[in-house]
């Protein structure tokens, strides 16, 4: 009988040793963040095909949960824990306001026990709106005019009690602050200049898809304000919101209006890889005290302003200097469940097994073709004939694969919407098998409910597998289109080997460029440049898939820099390269 009773115990105690694990395991998520996006209201701006679109986010920690607010989105998310979000419905104009933008670029930020919200705007005497209850809903005017405006604002509230407001969207003007009354909001004198592009010396902040800087000055824009440590870091976006190298860069000031000085690199950044772009953003704190930045992702396929949001985990080193971990930026990550320090990476080490892999689908229209859905280019997409029930798309892993988790990425194909829309739903099921002929469900939403645009499937436990298939139920809009059917595990093969012969050529005649070469390897699928003004810093990264050179056009001319490689493949990463000097 005692045998028994410890056995029981045992048991018991075993059991909520394991409920305990389970409970601190972090959930994961992968970048583009999975949300119901509105789609354009501006019928100019879909003259090219109706899709969905938003950019310019601002997330808060508001009484432990998290408010997320972007543009022309007619309402707002918020989420317990920044991976189940609730869309709430609200328009912010009033009545005479007769225009598409309804919260262009907000402003959101706590004073006290209130969320405050004010948008864009110059001309038509926009309100700010106040509540203690945003998730339920209940909103009034804090101040039914804001008479000075101000286009990409934001407020800044200081350890001392003082309210200041950072604007300016522009290729010609500088981003500017004034300190307002906390209490009317009216500005405590009048607006100062606070910071200049001068891509002249700073690579990155040079107009164009590739830095060529070819016609127009760059943009600057979005500003956003952080304290840590006593120093004031002043965020912005350039150089423009359609190109990859979109990007957050960050001045430094020892006051709130500065003077600012210019940080080297953004410390933002996302170039390469599938969700590419991290510019226009805002940085906040988890429950834990951990930093995060959302920003915008650019998508750029049907209008310029087609956009998405990321997630990065950010933060502040020893030295004060501030950065954001783009690395494997839109690979499954963990979500925050405790205080971490976000220089360890939270990468799960899930790789990407079908990146260029064989596809077959049930149909295709026209040039939209099937491996458009599996070339890491978010802005290519496979595209069936139909959004009927039964079409599909499969994807060849190569060899059997452990699968962990897989991101269905939808793209908008002869979309009927403009504006938000509510009571939208994708239904599917999702198959795996090991030989392409006996069939298993790997997730079976066929009775979902919900807009899932770039819904992520996280396995409560991992499996074996060659074919991924996904069968369309039932499309919210539009044909059955995928922009990216991403399998993340472990193929259970070899690493691949350190990058060889890694060059980066500079010279004098531009130094803000590089050519940077290295020897293709017969394991890898893509491969992961660091660099840095330090070589204990390589916190900007751009990942470069299949090919064996890149031409970097991003660094500040007066510095030196400090770059270094990795080759990735289906089943993990090679060892970094020795950390280069170039002068």
């Amino acid at each position: 009988m005692l045998i028994r009773k410890s056995l029981a115990i045992f048991l018991l105690c075993s059991l909520q040793s394991l409920l305990t694990l389970a409970q601190q395991q972090p959930q994961t998520y992968c970048n583009p963040v999975n949300l119901d996006y509105g789609y354009t209201p501006i019928p100019n701006f879909a003259t090219q095909g109706k899709h969905r679109a938003t950019a310019d986010p601002v997330i808060v920690n508001y009484k432990g949960d998290y408010y997320l607010f972007s543009t022309n989105q007619w309402g707002y998310w918020w989420s317990p824990d920044l991976n189940d979000w609730t869309f709430v419905s609200k328009s912010f104009l009033r009545p005479e306001h007769k225009v598409y933008d309804d919260l262009c670029a907000p402003s959101v930020w706590i004073q006290g026990d209130t969320m405050l919200v004010f948008g864009s705007t110059y001309s038509r005497n926009f309100p700010i709106w106040m509540s203690t209850n945003p998730k339920g809903n209940d909103w009034k005017e804090a101040v039914h005019d804001f008479d000075i405006g101000g286009w990409d604002p934001a407020h800044f509230l200081d350890d001392d009690g003082k309210l200041y407001m950072y604007n300016g969207s522009s290729n010609v003007y500088p981003l500017y602050g004034v300190e307002l009354n906390r209490k009317t909001f009216q500005p405590i004198g009048t607006r100062k200049e606070l910071l200049l592009l001068n891509p002249d010396r700073f690579g990155w902040q040079r107009f164009g898809e590739y830095l060529d800087n070819t016609f127009l000055d760059p943009f600057m824009e979005g500003a956003w304000m952080t304290k840590h440590n006593g120093k004031y870091y002043l965020q912005y976006g350039a150089p423009a919101t359609e190109f990859s190298g979109y990007a957050d860069g960050v001045a430094i000031g020892k006051t709130p209006l500065g003077p600012f000085e210019h940080q080297s690199l953004p410390f933002s950044y996302k170039p390469g890889g599938f969700a590419r772009g991290a510019g226009h953003g805002a940085t906040f704190q988890d429950n834990w005290k951990n930093y995060w930045h959302v920003s915008t992702v650019v998508l750029s396929t049907k209008n310029n302003f087609e956009r998405r949001i990321g997630i990065w985990p950010a933060g502040f080193d020893k030295n004060d200097v501030m950065y954001m971990d783009a690395a494997f930026g839109d690979y499954p990550h963990y979500l925050p469940n405790k205080a971490t320090d976000h220089l360890k990476s939270g990468f799960t080490g899930w790789m990407l097994l079908n990146y260029n892999k064989p596809v077959s689908v049930s149909s295709t229209l026209g040039n939209y073709s099937a491996n458009n859905a599996v070339d890491e280019n978010i802005r290519t997409y496979w595209s069936a004939s139909s959004d009927q029930k039964g079409e599909w798309i499969q994807s060849d892993l190569g060899n059997l694969s452990t699968v962990n988790a897989v991101q269905i990425n939808y793209a908008d194909q002869d979309a009927a919407f403009l504006g938000k829309q509510q009571g939208t739903y994708h239904q599917y099921k999702l198959w795996y098998s090991a030989d392409g002929k006996s069939w298993k469900i790997l997730t079976d939403k066929s009775s979902n409910k919900k807009d899932v645009p770039h819904d992520y499937i996280e396995l409560e436990k991992p499996v074996k597998a060659r074919f991924i298939k996904l069968e369309n139920i039932h499309m919210p809009t539009g044909k059955f289109a995928i922009s990216g059917l991403r399998v993340f595990g472990n193929s259970n093969l070899s690493k691949p080997a350190p990058v060889k012969d890694f060059i980066i050529l500079r010279t004098e005649k531009d130094k803000r460029s590089a050519w940077i070469r290295w020897q293709m390897s017969d394991d890898a699928y893509a491969y992961n440049i660091y660099l840095g003004t330090d070589p204990d810093k390589l916190y900007n990264c751009i990942m470069v898939h299949n090919a064996n050179e890149y031409w970097f056009k991003g660094m500040d001319k007066e510095k030196t820099y400090y770059y270094s490689i990795e080759a990735i493949n289906e089943s993990g990463v090679s060892e970094r390269t020795k950390v280069q000097a170039v002068n």
